[in-house]
């Protein structure tokens, strides 16, 4: 059976929590910073907070992001993912889809729940 120690989860991971300091949602999945950033953006919030890596259910690792209460939504459309980067590297770091898609209007502020992002074991 393949085994990860649990170091090589939470290097990986680490970097969520240390280096992500901006989540945006988008009107599609991005798959650079640019289109997260820019081309795709509905909103964003730098209230960003992601903690430690901890157990996952089911094994592996996992990070949980807090709420965002103060998302700001700076263009008009639906917002149907979201996108955690590193403004200071310009680096994408995470995607995934929202539990529910949402029209949002330019100007009004947008909140998500707490989630998690993790990694499995090994199969």
């Amino acid at each position: 059976m393949a085994t990860l120690n649990n170091r090589v989860f939470d290097n990986g991971l680490s970097v969520l929590d240390t280096e992500a300091n901006k989540i945006l949602v988008t009107s599609q999945e991005a798959t650079t910073y640019t289109e997260a950033n820019a081309t795709y953006a509905l909103g964003n919030s730098t209230s960003l907070s992601i903690g430690a890596p901890a157990d996952r259910s089911g094994g592996g690792r996992e990070v949980t992001v807090a709420a965002i209460s103060d998302g700001s939504v700076t263009g008009t459309g639906t917002a149907t993912h979201f996108a955690i980067v590193d403004t200071s590297n310009s680096r994408l770091l995470a995607t995934g889809s929202l539990t529910a898609s949402q029209a949002v209007t330019s100007g009004n502020t947008f909140t998500l729940g707490a989630f998690t992002i993790g990694i499995p074991d090994p199969a």
